[in-house]
């Protein structure tokens, strides 16, 4: 069986077999999202920042089902170590049901929750319009997102990661093709606008989630039936177990998000709109890092089960070389290209006056938030996701929010060094953690 491979192939051209089509199909995907509001920002400057406004919620989701799939992937590789596919299979299927439960969650947000959630942060009629045009799509439709997790770690489980980058391209595609044509409208297609955006964001979930189910049909690589199937609470509590720690840390980027768009529209009027601008690019810089990270995971947690101390070692150390190497290629362009960017986004000359300088402060930080990033993918893969929690919860809170506020209060200009100062802290961090763990988690003797 493929995952054999997983504890016996190099590790190096392993990770890079593993990691390369996630990077890819994440890149796609992000790029997708970066196209989503240049087309939206052509609209009007408001319907830009209705998206922004939005941005947090799609984190938050993004979040439970990155999440979600960290306990999934982890218990279904874990499984496979072991030998014991039946139990993969239980795994597996007991995941969907988990993911089938976040629609849900995210049904009732976009039925009750969307205009109170909007109304919070602004005021003007045309924002709150399309704000809740958008999201009441996005989160109501979400099915297509969940379920596409599901058969993307069902794959990656298996060593099999073709699969999920064909199930992410082929939904980017169809977003990429839709969006022209249902934002502005030529020929038959109705002018959505906002609404517009939305629809073709979902009807390329939709597609990613039909074409990932029939790649789990052919490549019957677990032993999965829905006959007779009833939730497991052993088999759910295990993957919360791991997944909830990192769904709370994925779901800290909303929060900075939130936190920041209060503190720094208090010191410049235009840092709500580079903040919008930096995190749809950040999340295009930052997608081949976590690409490498699904990647990584299963790897860690297949030869933890299978006690291969050297082989987790050797994954880490490459993992690190390769996520500060891509960090350094964006630091590099947003160092270069800063006005280029924001422009993308039709930005104002006073907006591009603040943000140029802005940008090239947050670049700094990059290297340092990929090495953490990387750290924190291998303390999940290990069972040690309240360690993740913490460095991301010290990074993105504990000193993001409060150094924001200082800094900007000593100078308005200053508050952006928040980034650099908040990353290179979490990243030392990160590796005295990871140091620990290696003596205890992963001592011959632990083992």
């Amino acid at each position: 069986m493929d995952d054999k491979k997983m504890g016996a192939m190099p590790v190096r051209p392993l990770l890079l077999h593993m990691a390369w089509p996630m990077m890819l199909s994440m890149l796609t995907q992000a790029l997708y999202n970066l196209v989503d509001s240049m087309f939206v920002s052509q609209l009007s400057a408001s319907a830009f920042q209705a998206l922004s406004l939005a941005y947090p919620v799609q984190m938050f989701m993004v979040a439970v089902c990155v999440g979600t799939g960290v306990g999934v992937n982890a218990l279904l590789s874990r499984r496979l170590g072991e030998g014991d596919r039946g139990a993969a299979g239980a795994a597996a299927l007991n995941g969907g049901f988990v993911y089938a439960l976040s629609w849900a969650v995210f049904l009732c947000f976009g039925l009750f929750l969307t205009r109170p959630f909007l109304a919070f942060f602004t005021a003007d009629p045309a924002i709150l319009a399309d704000g809740c045009a958008y999201l009441s799509i996005v989160t109501g439709a979400s099915l297509g997102m969940t379920m596409q997790f599901v058969t993307e770690r069902i794959l990656l489980a298996v060593g099999d990661p073709v699969g999920p980058m064909v199930i992410q391209g082929i939904g980017a595609v169809v977003n990429l093709a839709l969006d022209p044509l249902l934002i502005f409208g030529p020929g038959p297609f109705p002018a959505l606008g906002v609404a517009g955006a939305a629809l073709a964001t979902v009807l390329g979930q939709w597609v990613g989630m039909a074409t990932g189910f029939l790649l789990v049909r052919r490549r019957r690589a677990l032993p999965l039936s829905l006959r007779g199937f009833r939730p497991r609470g052993t088999v759910i509590g295990e993957i919360y177990r791991i997944g909830v720690p990192a769904i709370a840390m994925q779901s800290l980027s909303s929060v900075m998000t939130l936190g920041l768009n209060k503190i720094m529209a208090l010191f410049d009027p235009s840092a709500v709109f580079i903040l919008g601008a930096y995190f749809k690019l950040q999340s295009f810089l930052i997608m081949p890092v976590s690409g490498l990270t699904n990647g990584l995971t299963p790897l860690v947690a297949y030869n933890y089960g299978a006690r291969s101390r050297a082989r987790i070692l050797a994954l880490v150390r490459f993992a690190l070389t390769l996520g500060a190497a891509i960090m350094a290629a964006g630091t590099l362009l947003l160092l270069l290209f800063p006005a280029f960017f924001l422009g993308l986004f039709q930005a104002e000359p006073r907006v591009l006056s603040a943000g140029v300088p802005a940008l090239r402060i947050i670049a700094s930080s990059f290297v340092f938030a990929g090495i953490s990033t990387v750290l924190c993918a291998v303390f999940q893969a290990l069972g040690a996701s309240l360690l993740s929690l913490g460095v991301s919860l010290l990074r993105q809170v504990v000193l993001m929010l409060p150094l924001a506020l200082v800094l900007g209060l000593l100078r308005p200009a200053l508050m952006w060094a928040c980034f650099p100062v908040a990353e290179l802290l979490t990243c030392l961090v990160a590796a005295l953690a990871y140091r620990r763990l290696c003596r205890t988690k992963l001592s011959p003797e632990a083992l």
